[in-house]
Order: C-alpha cells, then sequence, then structure tokens
C-alpha cells in the first residue's frame, strides 16, 4: 500500500485556533502566474485555468492527500534549541507534548530561556513536531472575491458575542457578515484584495493519523 502524500503548510496563530476548534476548513492560496502545465509543458495564464490544469498544478496536492500544518513553536531540548531541529533519540513527542516540554505559541503558552522568549518560526517546524494533519477533500480555483458567506465563515474569522464578524480571535473592526471580515484577514497577511486575483481553494478536515 503506497504512503499517502504529505505536504507542509503555514498557518498563523489565529487560524491555528481556528482549525482546532472546528472553525476553519478552508484556506485560499493567491495562485502564482506563470505556470506551467505539468501535463503538456506548457505555461498557463487565469482564462486557461480548468478542471484538467487544477488536478495536475495545485501546489497543495489533491483531494485525499494531506497538509502537514507548520505552526510557531518551541520545544524544550537542548539539541532542538540548538538546530536543526532534527528529532533526537531521546525524545518522545507524545511525552513532550504531556509534560510541556513541546508547546506552540497559538495556546498561548510563553516558554523562556534566561528570561527571554525563544519560539521557533513555523517555518522551522520539523514534521516530527507538527500537532495537526489535514486531508485535502477539494481543490479548486476561483476569482478570490467570488467567496460567498457560507465560505467566508469555513475560513476562521471570529464570530464574537454581539454575532459580529472580524478577522480573528485577535480582535479588528467588526462587521454584519463574515465576507468583509475575510476581506480584513486576507490583508491582514499583504494580500490585495482590490485586485481581486485568481486563488487556490482548498478545502480540507481534521484527521489524527
Amino acid at each position: 500500500m503506497s504512503q499517502i502524500k504529505e505536504r507542509p503548510i503555514l498557518f498563523s496563530a489565529p487560524m491555528v485556533r481556528a482549525i482546532l476548534e472546528g472553525r476553519k476548513t478552508v484556506t485560499r492560496r493567491a495562485v502564482k502566474f506563470p505556470f506551467i502545465d505539468r501535463a503538456v509543458g506548457c505555461e498557463l495564464s487565469g482564462n486557461e485555468i480548468g478542471p484538467e490544469e487544477i488536478r495536475n498544478n495545485c501546489p497543495y496536492g489533491v483531494p485525499g492527500q494531506r497538509l502537514w500544518v507548520r505552526e510557531t513553536w518551541y520545544c524544550d531540548h537542548f539539541e532542538v534549541m540548538r538546530g536543526p531541529y532534527l528529532k533526537p533519540d531521546d525524545l518522545n513527542a507524545s511525552e513532550a507534548l504531556d509534560d510541556g516540554a513541546l508547546v506552540y505559541a497559538a495556546d498561548g503558552l510563553t516558554p523562556y530561556e534566561a528570561d527571554q522568549p525563544i519560539w521557533k518560526p513555523s517555518i522551522h517546524m520539523p514534521r516530527w513536531a507538527c500537532r495537526i494533519l489535514l486531508e485535502i477533500t477539494d481543490v479548486r480555483v476561483e476569482r478570490l472575491q467570488d467567496i460567498t458567506y457560507e465560505q467566508a465563515a469555513a475560513e476562521g474569522v471570529h464570530r464574537g458575542p454581539l454575532r459580529e464578524w472580524c478577522a480573528s480571535d485577535e480582535g479588528g473592526n467588526c462587521h454584519k457578515y463574515p465576507v468583509p471580515a475575510f476581506r480584513d484577514l486576507w490583508q491582514s497577511v499583504g494580500g490585495n484584495w482590490d485586485a481581486n486575483p485568481w486563488v487556490w481553494v482548498v478545502e480540507f478536515k481534521r484527521v489524527t493519523s
């Protein structure tokens, strides 16, 4: 039996919490042009994208494949702190999670060494330290501003006690509907909402193994 293909994907702390709480089940990522159609070796532009190109070219995978989440983290083990973040032979990841030796910034914990925070950036998280595994359930391409009410809510935007929506649980402008909140979220990470780019829409569910 062949092993299921996995790829890493980065999420911010608010989006990690949204995944853990079951509020986030989809992510949108900008399509980078031009790219080469792997099937025919030709460059594709936005108006040439169809189901075949989606299947062949999505950098995040296809339904049934998996994404492992990279997030800001810390591990209290001298070999790990020194880098390059290989799993030490004497480290059991499950035990490290239980006793607090392996922690994540999204949980609000603050590890210290000599009274200084020593969080490791998400881009440096190795696979063995990952705690969130996602299975892709659907992949498609659409324009960013085609997002619906339901899809914006599924992006993990936060609904407060007054039934207003904001970009994340860290606050921000409040809106009556989730689409403007998602717009704020997109722009908070440097995205250009007004450009209405083509985006990969990757839907997923959380799995444990």
